[in-house]
């Protein structure tokens, strides 16, 4: 693909070739895995392929491509073979007819997971888009919990998805880029593989802001010359100077990002020329003392501009990254921002977790350092309850996508907090007590307000109280979700009966606000169902969760309104579809016994029909549907053709059979049974002696000699029909005598 700078990450890409692009990844993974790895990626190619064979991309292109090229982005990360492996199958169970199951077995329990993981959840089940958008997040977050590379599949997934978006309609484009730059660009980031991330991040930008993208590349084209002689003076010099100081170096030119860049300028309201750091040199040593050493070096050469250096190395992000920057006043007075690591630290801040598995192999207990990295996922999911996902998902908006402050407790440990986070924020990090007995703070030896915003190297000293405890106006105060969640966690236990008490205070005074009757919104068992549907517990851990602010009050009364407009509904659907059943009765006189042996809610003259789809007779659990013209049809419960839509509902009634009738019905039988020479007149002889009439028949036999028989019998009851079916299955040669549906 042809360099970022230029704006061609989202040119066309060069018609698909299935044999070029499968020995392009062959070639990557013998890289740098075994043979034996090798052959069971080729082996998932060729399962993946042979599954996707029918099927095409929005592009006309075979759907294989879209499988083939995540495995080659995972393989550039140098991820192990079960992650490529993965790649290749990750769209099967969800698009084709292989199933779990087959994965486990052709390869092994540890794919089948990682499938599964990134595998879309049914559609059916969700009211709405969003509502099962959410959910596959949850889906995503708790299986990247138990095994990280679940999402590493997706974002390898999500930027071949990005960068063939242009098939996509523009309403569409807008969404998944919008959704891209607010989920898997900042998972990216959090999993500290850059590459990925910066290439989301444009081709987002792109998208979303076409104009702002395009002027913001010729911006970057006009100047491409001046630039590049400024790199290279800079490359120059400071070769030179390593050089004389004996340090092995690789010093190379690094290209930004417009989105980076674009973000700068929006933030600061600049223009393309007060971009400090548009001018970039990356410096490559084999030790962490070279680093530092190399650092004087470059502020020896040349005047660094304040506040612009970070030291990465002596306090890493909490994504792994590591590195020095620092920026200079360089060549022509323009600014240059130059970046110092190591080897190592270059190989995480490329690869970021997907580092960890080339490594891992013989490592069968874990790596404690690894899990460390990225304890912070757990840690979202220890906080927020995670059968909540749309909390889930903000959770990580609010405390691992947005960005960092760093602070200091007194004896100089460092905490790192997410940007706006107060003083609470540290005292609940510190420990759950000493937020819950917080009553002041100190900041850099002054005393400020519980609700001072942290900043970078501020240092923090927690005052407290034996008797201190939470306060409800905290939760509208503090910056994270933990913080909120602990002081959620003290009102629920400690003032329970308060907060029954005040949540219900407070639904009462929320539906007044919206002119409802609380006596008529909280009918007997509407509580009940609203916490279960909020898995919210019983109703008084409802309240409790009102009370004390952990469910807001508005969205509890809204399901309260919502149910209360159902019933409404409900009860004019009875009344239609009482009005409609006194016009289908017959108005003839009242007989003691229904003609048909069905009554309609216990009324024998209603016009009523059989279901020919499932016949069915006295004894079968019943029920009737009305139609329009044609009377109540009467179906087995059991019966496939009843719908459920809620309008299908609506117009179900109660039926039941009339004891005293004495009316035949017709049901429809299969015989599969041996061909052999007799047989049909056996069964007709068996049927003529119980003295069941035959109303139809039909009987065919295929290539093995196996007969089927369809019968079509006037029999009383269910209780008789299963007694004729008994009699039947003994029979020579007949293998097994069922009901169907149809009839004649």
């Amino acid at each position: 693909m042809a360099e970022n700078e230029e704006g061609k990450v989202i040119v066309d890409q060069p018609a698909f070739n299935k044999e070029v692009e499968l020995a392009h990844l062959m070639e990557i993974v013998h890289s740098y895995l075994d043979d034996k790895d090798c052959d069971d990626i080729m082996r998932a190619f060729k399962v993946a392929d042979k599954a996707h064979a029918p099927q095409k991309r929005a592009s006309g292109e075979p759907y294989i491509l879209h499988p083939l090229a995540v495995a080659t982005i995972l393989a550039n990360l140098q991820i192990d073979a079960t992650t490529v492996i993965a790649a290749l199958l990750h769209d099967v169970v969800e698009d084709t007819e292989y199933t779990l199951p087959q994965i486990e077995e052709l390869f092994g329990k540890e794919v089948a997971f990682l499938v599964d993981g990134v595998t879309k959840l049914n559609q059916f089940q969700y009211h709405t888009k969003e509502d099962q958008q959410l959910e596959n997040y949850r889906k995503m977050i708790l299986a990247m919990a138990k095994d990280v590379r679940v999402v590493v599949i997706k974002l390898g997934d999500r930027l071949h998805n990005m960068r063939t978006l242009k098939h996509m309609r523009s309403d569409k484009q807008k969404r998944i880029a919008q959704e891209t730059l607010e989920i898997f660009a900042p998972l990216a980031h959090r999993l500290g593989i850059f590459n990925i991330k910066w290439e989301l991040e444009d081709l987002s930008f792109r998208y979303l802001e076409p104009d702002k993208y395009y002027d913001l590349v010729e911006q970057m084209r006009e100047k491409r010359h001046v630039r590049e002689e400024i790199v290279d003076d800079t490359m120059e010099q400071l070769k030179k100077a390593l050089d004389d100081a004996h340090i092995k170096a690789d010093v190379k030119g690094r290209p930004k990002h417009f989105y980076s860049i674009y973000k700068k300028m929006k933030k600061d309201n600049r223009d393309l020329s007060q971009i400090y750091d548009l001018y970039a040199v990356r410096v490559i040593v084999d030790t962490i003392p070279d680093c530092y050493a190399v650092l004087g070096i470059v502020h020896n050469l040349w005047k660094p501009l304040p506040y612009r250096f970070k030291d990465y190395i002596a306090m890493p992000k909490s994504n792994m990254y590591q590195s020095l920057h620092t920026t200079i006043i360089g060549t022509m007075g323009h600014s240059v921002e130059i970046q110092i690591r190591t080897w190592e630290m270059h190989r995480v801040s490329e690869y970021g977790v997907a580092a960890h598995w080339r490594y891992k192999e013989g490592n069968k207990g874990g790596d404690k350092d690894f899990d460390q990295k990225v304890g912070w996922l757990r840690q979202v999911l220890e906080w927020q309850d995670a059968s909540n996902p749309k909390e889930l998902v903000n959770a990580l908006k609010l405390d691992v996508f947005s960005g960092e402050v760093f602070v200091f407790t007194p004896r100089g440990d460092v905490l790192k907090l997410p940007k706006g986070a107060v003083p609470l924020d540290f005292a609940y990090r510190i420990h759950t007590d000493v937020g819950h007995r917080c009553v002041g703070a100190k900041v850099n030896g002054k005393i400020v307000s519980l609700d001072y915003t942290l900043q970078n190297g501020d240092i923090v000293d927690i005052i407290t109280s034996k008797t201190g405890k939470p306060s409800l106006d905290w939760l509208n105060i503090v910056g994270s979700t933990e913080s909120r969640s602990k002081i959620r966690n003290w009102f629920k236990k400690e003032n329970k009966e308060e907060n029954i008490v005040k949540g219900r205070e407070l639904l009462e005074k929320e539906a007044k606000r919206l002119n409802y009757d609380w006596k008529e919104l909280n009918k007997p068992g509407r509580m009940e169902q609203i916490a279960k549907a909020l898995n919210a517990g019983s109703e008084t851990e409802l309240l409790s969760a009102v009370g004390y602010g952990g469910i807001p009050v508005n969205s509890v009364l809204l399901c309260f309104v919502d149910l209360y407009k159902r019933d409404l509904a409900k009860e004019d659907n009875r009344r239609d579809t009482m009005a409609l059943l006194e016009k289908l009765k017959t108005h003839e006189p009242v007989h003691r016994k229904s003609s048909t042996g069905i009554l309609v809610n216990g009324e024998p003259d209603v016009m009523v029909r059989m279901a020919r789809c499932c016949n069915p007779v006295p004894g079968d659990e019943v029920v009737g549907y009305i139609t329009r013209g044609r009377g109540v049809s009467v179906h087995r419960a059991d019966c496939p053709n009843i719908g459920h839509t809620p309008e299908d509902v609506d117009r179900m009634i109660e039926v039941s059979w009339d004891a005293g009738t004495s009316e035949n019905f017709h049901v429809a039988i299969e015989i599969t049974a041996y061909d052999r020479g007799g047989l049909l007149m056996e069964i007709m002889a068996t049927l003529s002696e119980m003295k069941i009439n035959i109303v139809n028949i039909n009987a065919k036999v295929d290539d093995t000699k196996n007969a089927n028989i369809n019968l079509v019998i006037e029999i009383r009851d269910v209780s008789e029909l299963d007694f004729v079916m008994t009699k039947l299955r003994r029979i020579r040669d007949v293998y097994t005598v069922q009901r169907a549906n149809g009839g004649s």
